[in-house]
């Protein structure tokens, strides 16, 4: 993590036929090149498929200094867990496909999945020890690799981590992506839960995200002027989260 991005081919699976049709492919294939604009990189090219189920990404290729490499395993005992977007948008994604979710919603959890991570500026801070995206492993299961790769420990404090306002009442009716469930399973030998953290904050906490936030692992003495780079370059939140402890290694403590 922290490199910047240069070119992109685009990898698409889309049906032939009428439906949905080429207008809505384009249109999918614009809003890719639109991103790339606003990251600075190149689209050089691209491969699609025949496939029923539409799928859309893209293989990026960037550059980033050796001696500036993020990756999950440098965090250290005391550093302060940040995190850049709320989470809760799988169970928001969830509930739109049962048809369950107002414009409103709709909006704000778009909002979330349509920000970008580009915040060099903050991840080349010297304090940034470790990071890693909070995506389909969840909150829970992408801190996990963390800790696992570090050989450290970790505490969250559940009242401290943003989440869409909308997203536990979702949760606490069952509407809950799969993948989601499966997180919370893998994860659950690892957690030690304090009263009165309840089964919905959990499942929030391992909830399955699309283009989530970043987490960072942060020295305390920098964790001020992190975030205040991470909000220049416009990162939705900048909520410390908990912190990184000595051990057990490889064990989350999680508390209200």
């Amino acid at each position: 993590m922290g490199a910047r991005p240069l070119t992109a081919l685009n990898l698409v699976a889309y049906p032939g036929g009428d439906d949905p049709g080429p207008d809505v492919l384009a249109r999918i294939l614009q809003g890719g090149v639109d991103v790339l604009t606003d990251a600075g990189a190149a689209l050089i090219g691209g491969h699609s498929v025949d496939d029923p189920e539409p799928k859309f990404g893209m293989a990026v290729t960037g550059v980033v200094s050796p001696d500036h490499v993020l990756t999950k395993a440098g965090a250290r005992p005391d550093d302060v867990l940040v995190l850049t977007k709320p989470i809760g948008v799988g169970a928001a994604t969830t509930a739109l496909k049962r048809d369950l979710l107002g414009s409103d919603e709709i909006a704000v959890a778009t909002g979330v999945m349509l920000r970008l991570n580009d915040q060099l500026e903050a991840l080349a801070d010297p304090g940034v020890h470790a990071a890693t995206d909070v995506t389909g492993f969840g909150l829970l299961g992408h801190l996990l690799e963390v800790v696992q790769a570090s050989g450290v420990g970790a505490r969250i404090a559940c009242a401290d981590v943003p989440v869409l306002p909308f997203a536990p009442a979702l949760v606490a009716q069952g509407i809950v992506p799969a993948g989601s469930r499966r997180n919370l399973a893998y994860v659950r030998p690892h957690l030690a839960v304090e009263p009165p953290v309840s089964e919905v904050e959990l499942q929030m906490l391992a909830d399955a995200v699309t283009s989530g936030g970043l987490l960072l692992c942060v020295d305390p003495d920098r964790t001020d002027a992190v975030c205040a780079a991470l909000r220049r370059q416009g990162a939705l939140v900048t909520a410390a989260i908990g912190r990184i402890t000595a051990g057990p290694p490889g064990a989350i403590r999680i508390g209200s």
